[in-house]
Order: structure tokens, then sequence, then C-alpha cells
């Protein structure tokens, strides 16, 4: 894929533009996220002069622009900042069961939708190389099934909940394999992810829809119960 995206690159720029250089960055594609121009309007700037493309390292900023550590001083009438994304688990909002505020951090998650300990909830999170809807279809379709089985078992309570097996299986990133910045940056605040499902959070589409379509509901992890008192 690297060979095919770069081969389009110096499509547009020609073989005299230096492409290693400006537009070959360190790591493989889907390590990073990717950015489509679907025209190549950019390379068409490039290509007429309108635009051009500088890869450097920042050392200061001064008072008419940027000075960069090769010595090149770039004149700027404004700067555009890209590095300030900050994830953060589900809005910052405060979690709380029985008493205690939930640590996300402290938690494990579960098919990449839920946490363990934390009963009846669900959220969605997309594919970092794929659509976002995709993931989110088919977590809406798997509530449904859970809240089916719910209903049919007159069980009020789900509770993701490690089974004994699951103690000492390893950690790995909420995220793994995604060497961004901004992920690298957070991901000791986020939910863990191990080694088995169904604590996994796969970015991959055909390993979670056979998960999430095929895997039962009442798995061992998932512990379904009864409140004693209803509203």
């Amino acid at each position: 894929m690297k060979t095919k995206l770069l081969d389009g690159v110096r499509a547009y720029l020609g073989p005299d533009y230096d492409v290693d250089k400006h537009f070959t960055p360190r790591y493989n594609p889907w390590d990073q996220r990717l950015c489509l121009v679907p025209n190549g309007d950019l390379f068409t700037a490039i290509s007429s002069g309108k635009a051009s493309v500088v890869t450097d390292t920042i050392e200061s900023f001064t008072e008419t622009g940027i000075q960069l550590t090769s010595g090149q001083h770039l004149e700027a009438d404004i700067i555009i900042t890209a590095t300030g994304l900050e994830l953060v688990t589900l809005g910052e909002m405060d979690f709380v069961v029985d008493g205690k505020q939930v640590d996300f951090a402290k938690t494990w998650s579960y098919k990449g939708f839920a946490y363990s300990g934390i009963p009846n909830m669900a959220s969605s999170f997309g594919y970092i190389n794929a659509s976002w809807t995709l993931r989110s279809d088919l977590t809406s379709s798997y509530v449904c099934r859970l809240l089916n089985h719910m209903k049919k078992t007159k069980t009020d309570t789900c509770t993701p909940t490690l089974r004994a097996e699951d103690n000492s299986m390893p950690e790995r990133p909420w995220i793994d394999g995604f060497s961004s910045g901004y992920m690298q940056r957070v991901m000791h605040k986020f939910p863990r992810q191990g080694d088995r499902e169904p604590w996994i959070n796969p970015q991959n589409y055909k390993r979670d829809k056979k998960m999430f379509k095929h895997s039962p509901v009442d798995d061992g992890a998932m512990l379904f119960s009864r409140s004693s008192v209803h509203a």
C-alpha cells in the first residue's frame, strides 16, 4: 500500500519533486491516520507553484513567522497549530458505581463497547482505519441482542466481569499499534484490553463482525442479574 500511495503522489508532482523528503513519513499506512486528497487539488497547487511543502522541525516562533532548525525562516501571516488534540474517555463525564467513582484506566474493554465492573453501559467508538459507522452499526445491533436476552431472561442488570482465567492475561493498550502522538499520550488513561475475547478492542471489521454477530451474549464474562428493588 505504501508504494502504491507514493507512486500516486509522484505521478502528480513529477520526477523532480523530492517525494521521499516531503511525503514519505517514518511510519507505514494506518500506523497513523491517512489524509486523503480525492481530487488531487493539493498536488495541483504544489505543481503550479501556488503552494509549497516544507519538512523540518520548529526551533522557535518569531514575530514574523517560524524559525526552523535547518536555519530557514518561514514568513507567516497566520500559524495554525495541529497538535493540540486530547482524547478523553466518554467526554470526561463522571461515572459512579455503588458510591465509588470509576477510574477507566483500571477497567478492561469488553468487546470494545463496554467496561469491566460497570453495569448497564454501552458506548460506541469507531475504527481508526475504516468508516466510523461500520463499528457503530455492529455495536448497536449487539446491544439490541443484549437487551432482548435480558428481556427474555427477566434480568435488568448486565455487568462485564473478569473470569478466573482472565485475571492473569497480559495488558495491552486500548488502541494497539497506532503511533500517533495524540493517541500515545493518553492511552494510560483509557481502559486496557487483553489477549482474548471478549476483552479486546480490535480495529478489524471482519473480526468484529464475527464476534458481534456470532458470539453468545451469555458468554460467562457478561453477568446477568435481577435487582431486588424496583422503582
